[in-house]
C-alpha cells in the first residue's frame, strides 16, 4: 500500500485513550486511523477491576496522580470528568456499581466498555487495522508518516497512545518511549507501578508462612501514609495497599507496617493484665489478629505467658512488633505484575490541554506513555479517558 493522504490522524494504540482519542476526533469530522499490534483493541481494558473494567474513580483530582508535575493533569481531568464518562455510558444503557465509595465498576463484564468504545468508533468512521506491527515513524513537511511491515500511512497529525511497559504478556513495549526519544523528548525513568512487592531470606520465609492472610494495614514511606488491605504472598507482599505503596517506594527504602492501625495493643495488653491477668497475651492478641499472625510475630517473646508474669515494658515491645514492623523489599513483581508503569514522557514537552507536543507541530501524547501514573481505584482509565479526550478535541 502506497502512503494514504486521506486520513487527518494516524493513532498508535488501540487501548483506553487511543479509542477515547479516534473517537472524539472521529465524532468532529475527523478521518482517523487507529493502528495497533495487538490483534484485539482494549486489552487491558478487559482485565481491569478483575474483568469487570473498573473504569473511574469519582475522586479523580491532581492530587490522586504522580507525576513530576501533578498539576499538568488538571485541565484534562476538568474538561472530561468522571461524570462525563458516566453519561457516555448511559448513553450506550451500560450500569455500574460502587464497590467503594467513588470507585466505580461496570454493571457486567469489561467487554461492555470495549464495545462501546469500538461502537463509538464505528459511528465516528473510525477506521481501526490491528494485528499491524509499527517498524518506524518519519516526520517532514507533509506530516508523519508511519511504517508497518505490509503498508505504510501517512496524515498530517500522530497521536502516541502506545502506554507504557506494564504487562507485557499482553503487547506492552517501549515503543512509545522510543518514538518520544525520536524526537528529542525527554524521558522520566519509566519502573513498574501498582504491583507487589518482594521479599529474601528470613522475611520471605515470614511471608510464605503466612500466605493468604489478608488484614486492614497502615504503611508509612518516608511522609507518606497509606491505609488499605494487606496480603501476605508466598513471595512477599501484596494487596492494596502494597500496590499504591510501590509505586513509590525506591529500591532499598524501609517501609514501615502497622498491622493494627485502629487499636492501641500496648494499652489494651496492659489494661488486660489487671483484669485478665491468667490469660497469655496471644490469646488477648488473637481478638483482632489472625492466630497465624499473632504466633509468628510474637514467637521469640515468650508470649505465652500469662499476662500477670509479663512486665509492662515486654508488653509495649509485643506491641511495638505489630504496629511498627519495618521491612526492606528486595524488589517488585516487575512490569509482568505491574498494573501501571510510572514515569515517561517528561509532561513539560506537552501542552496540559491539548496533550500536543510543544516542540513537534501536530504530535501528540496521551495516557500512560506519558509521566502520569494514577492511584488503584479507577484513577489510571479516567486519566486515558481525560486525556484522550483532550486531544481529540485538539487535532
Amino acid at each position: 500500500m502506497n502512503a494514504n493522504p486521506e486520513w487527518d490522524l494516524i493513532v498508535l494504540g488501540a487501548g483506553a485513550s487511543g479509542l477515547m482519542c479516534a473517537a472524539t476526533a472521529g465524532g468532529r469530522g475527523r478521518r482517523v486511523l487507529v493502528l495497533d499490534h495487538a490483534r484485539h483493541a482494549g486489552e487491558k481494558i478487559r482485565i481491569s477491576g478483575g474483568g469487570r473494567c473498573n473504569f473511574t474513580h469519582l475522586e479523580a483530582d491532581p492530587s490522586r496522580y504522580l507525576s513530576n508535575d501533578p498539576e499538568f493533569t488538571r485541565g484534562a481531568l476538568a474538561a472530561f470528568t468522571p461524570h462525563d464518562f458516566l453519561a457516555l455510558l448511559a448513553r450506550h444503557g451500560i450500569g455500574h456499581k460502587e464497590k467503594s465509595p467513588g470507585q466505580l465498576f461496570s454493571d457486567g463484564s469489561a467487554e461492555k466498555i470495549v464495545a462501546m468504545l469500538l461502537d463509538e468508533c464505528r459511528r465516528s468512521r473510525v477506521r481501526l487495522v490491528l494485528g499491524e506491527e509499527i517498524r518506524g515513524v518519519e516526520h517532514d513537511a507533509r506530516g508523519f508518516k508511519v511504517r508497518s511491515a505490509h503498508a505504510e500511512w501517512q496524515a498530517p497529525k500522530l497521536v502516541i497512545a502506545l502506554g507504557g511497559r506494564s504487562m507485557p504478556k499482553l503487547g506492552a513495549s517501549g515503543l512509545g518511549y522510543e518514538l518520544a526519544r525520536q524526537f528529542g523528548l525527554k524521558i522520566i525513568p519509566p519502573r513498574p507501578g501498582l504491583t507487589p512487592l518482594i521479599f529474601s531470606g528470613e522475611l520471605r520465609t515470614t511471608c510464605r508462612e503466612l500466605a493468604g492472610i489478608s488484614l486492614l494495614a497502615e504503611i508509612t514511606l518516608e511522609s507518606t501514609r497509606i491505609r488499605d488491605d494487606l496480603l501476605f504472598t508466598h513471595q512477599g507482599l501484596s494487596g492494596p495497599v502494597i500496590l499504591r505503596i510501590s509505586s513509590l517506594w525506591r529500591s532499598g527504602e524501609t517501609l514501615e507496617i502497622d498491622l493494627l492501625p485502629d487499636v492501641d495493643l500496648a494499652e489494651r495488653l496492659i489494661e488486660a493484665k489487671k483484669v485478665e491477668s491468667r490469660l497469655t497475651p496471644r490469646t488477648i492478641l488473637s481478638r483482632w489478629l489472625p492466630k497465624r499472625l499473632v504466633w509468628q510475630k510474637t514467637a521469640d517473646m515468650k508470649a505465652d505467658a500469662p499476662l500477670a508474669e509479663i512486665g509492662d515494658k515486654r508488653l509495649r515491645a509485643m506491641a511495638d512488633t505489630i504496629h511498627h514492623w519495618r521491612v526492606i523489599p528486595v524488589g517488585t513483581g516487575g512490569y509482568e505484575r505491574a498494573e501501571v508503569t510510572v514515569g515517561g514522557v517528561d509532561t513539560n514537552a506537552i501542552d496540559p490541554l491539548t496533550m500536543a507536543c510543544r516542540t513537534i507541530p501536530g504530535l501528540y501524547f496521551i495516557g500512560e506513555v506519558l509521566d502520569v501514573t494514577g492511584w488503584l481505584g479507577g484513577y489510571n482509565l479516567q486519566w486515558a479517558w481525560s486525556s484522550g479526550h483532550a486531544a481529540g478535541l485538539a487535532v
